[in-house]
């Protein structure tokens, strides 16, 4: 009993619609208010500060959720870009790696192009397709051959100076014995004096020697050697070696001179075939030498 006289105590008041209305009106009033007059400006100021930190942590799951799925969005697009940039950067190295051959490649070309046009011999375009195994044979293949109407004899070179001669052809191949070859000798003569020599290969594709040479000669390091046209295979004019290393001792009659080849010897893939050298008359020794093997077959056949 006494229970519900108390409940009844504390519920006295108006009834909820009319605080409904109450509260209702009240609302307005203020919005009016405030959109009028700007009283409640600063009120509403000071309860922003105030309510900013629980906005702010209500708010942190979803900014955390949002920022975690932009992170490994983010990530997984970085790691798959990278990759495609990486894959792109090996095919653009290669690409310009193909470019730079190509470029020196054709600049080479260029300058045979150039050698072929003022040259006062014939000459045919050649490309290396292989190189002698063997490291003590110092010999390649053109693609040039007899039906190219290559000679053996003919005179290699490139834009630099001589490479080698062709010693054997074949239908469509030709072989290359290199100046730098071990039982190869080229006559030259010294640039600078005219003094007349003759080069031979080493067996390395860096290094020539003068050979059988006083201590007293004229030669001088960086004295460019040139062909001197004696013998006939070889045109005069060409560059071969440049002397690099000069050893002059008194004990030993001969100096000891290493030449460096002027030309890519083993360097260069396109070579020059020289072609139609003029021929010089035979020798006088051989000449007396067949007349003399005649003349007894002639009296033999008049004997009788």
């Amino acid at each position: 009993m006494e229970h519900t006289q108390s409940f009844r105590f504390f519920n006295r008041g108006p009834s909820p619609a009319v605080r409904l209305v109450f509260f209702s009106l009240l609302s307005l009033l203020l919005l009016f208010v405030d959109a009028r007059y700007q009283y409640l400006k600063s009120t509403r100021s000071v309860l922003s500060v105030l309510v900013y930190p629980l906005q702010r942590l209500v708010a942190a799951p979803g900014v955390l959720w949002q920022r975690a799925d932009t992170f490994f969005t983010f990530q997984s697009n970085l790691i798959r870009d990278n990759a495609g940039l990486h894959q792109q950067h090996l095919v653009d190295a290669a690409q310009l790696q193909e470019l730079q051959v190509l470029r020196a490649e054709n600049q080479h070309l260029r300058q045979l192009l150039e050698v072929q046009q003022h040259a006062d011999y014939p000459m045919q375009l050649a490309e290396i397709v292989y190189v002698e195994r063997d490291i003590f044979k110092r010999k390649i293949l053109l693609d040039k051959g007899a039906q190219a109407n290559v000679l053996a004899g003919q005179v290699v070179m490139d834009d630099n100076g001589i490479v080698g001669q062709i010693t054997r052809v074949y239908p469509w191949l030709s072989e290359v014995t290199l100046i730098t070859d071990k039982d190869h000798a080229i006559p030259v003569q010294v640039l600078r004096n005219g003094l007349r020599s003759i080069v031979f290969g080493s067996g390395d594709t860096s290094e020539l020697a003068l050979r059988y040479m006083p201590t007293s000669v004229d030669i001088q390091n960086g004295d460019v050697l040139v062909t001197s046209g004696i013998d006939g295979t070889y045109p005069p004019g060409l560059l071969v070696a440049r002397v690099n290393r000069i050893e002059r001792d008194p004990a030993y009659p001969f100096a000891r001179i290493q030449c460096a080849p002027i030309a890519g010897v083993s360097k260069q893939r396109q070579l020059l075939i020289l072609s139609g050298l003029p021929k010089l008359p035979e020798r006088p020794e051989a000449a007396a030498e067949t007349n003399a093997t005649d003349k007894p077959r002639k009296s033999k056949r008049k004997k009788p």
